[in-house]
């Protein structure tokens, strides 16, 4: 949490909290398992693996009056990471309250992603170029070097950021992880870089480098674009959401980094590495409970809940409610 609270302080330039604040709030954990019952003011509450990224939780609530699951962030497809979220706790939710993040879209396959991916990435590397992936240190990262290291990627690949950090701490929690040894691979295989010096070093080689921010918003993925944007040879291979006002966002618009710099020239490239479930995943989190009453559309824009309602309503019959911030909701 510390290293997290200085990186925050760094990009913003503001001190936003105080360390005896994170101490203090520190001091307010307590560690549960998946699938431990534990009680929090007379309310039976119960977690189980989202999917999402290593420790994500569905959160159910027992009470007197009925059964309230929150998914959070949720993921059903089984990736290099991580498992597919455990639906187990939703079978008897009375009430659901449910991310909508892409209510109105799919995703394509993981494998022909992956696939995808790294056939673009040799594309480059064996045309005697340099790959950026701009990604998340906590789980893109990671699954991005996973996918590299199970295909045995026979060029160097660098990682920079607090991915090793990261990596080292999910490393000692095996259990929620899909393919531990995979991730250990990664660990031991491939170039973690340590300074400046490495750094020099990593975007003059032919190879891959992941680094942080995914949506370039500072990190030392910013050092790399800007290195390695303006040689044709190179590629910029975005595999993270980009939101809007992030520098990641308007390259996607108009190609370059921003106002004041060239067109991009390296090759361009988008993979969508999402941990969100598709629609039809949503709707099968929705249909997992058999005793739904009421459903509840967080974690998402306006049009993508609408139209998840509507497929909601029209595939089950139960009760859609899309909620306006600061708006109070009676569950039963």
């Amino acid at each position: 949490v510390e290293e997290v609270v200085e990186v925050v302080i760094e990009v913003v330039e503001v001190e936003v909290v105080e360390w005896v604040e994170v101490r203090k709030a520190m001091d307010n954990f307590m560690a549960v398992g998946y699938n431990e019952e534990f009680e929090l003011e007379g309310l039976k509450v119960i977690l189980s693996d989202a999917g999402h990224i290593p420790g994500s939780a569905i959160v159910k609530v027992v009470s007197e009056k009925g059964n309230v699951a929150f998914t959070g962030d949720i993921n059903l497809t089984e990736t290099k990471l991580m498992r597919p979220a455990d639906l187990n706790a939703l079978r008897d939710a009375n009430v659901l309250i449910t991310e909508s993040t892409y209510g109105r879209f799919n995703h394509p396959t993981r494998k022909s992603v992956e696939d995808e991916f790294y056939e673009k990435v040799l594309e480059v590397v064996e045309n005697g170029g340099t790959v950026l992936v701009p990604a998340f240190s906590l789980a893109r990262s990671q699954e991005v070097l996973c996918v590299l290291a199970e295909r045995d990627f026979p060029y160097p690949v660098y990682y920079d950021g607090m991915s090793r950090e990261i990596t080292e701490l999910m490393l000692g929690f095996r259990e929620y992880l899909n393919k531990p040894d995979l991730l250990k691979k990664v660990y031991d295989k491939f170039n973690y870089v340590k300074g400046w010096d490495d750094r020099h070093r990593a975007w003059k080689e032919s190879g891959v480098i992941v680094a942080s921010a995914g949506m370039l918003k500072g990190g030392p993925a910013v050092y790399y674009f800007k290195k390695l944007a303006e040689n044709p040879k190179n590629g910029i291979f975005l595999v993270s959401y980009q939101a809007i006002n992030t520098p990641g966002r308007k390259l996607l618009e108009t190609g370059k980094f921003d106002e004041y710099s060239p067109l991009l020239k390296a090759r361009f490239e988008i993979f969508d590495f999402s941990s969100h479930a598709g629609k039809d995943q949503l709707l099968e989190i929705v249909k997992a409970s058999n005793n739904l009453e009421k459903v509840v559309l967080v974690h998402g824009s306006y049009d993508n809940q609408q139209h998840l309602a509507d497929l909601i309503k029209e595939k089950t019959g139960v009760e859609v409610i899309i909620p306006e911030n600061g708006q109070e909701i009676k569950l039963f």
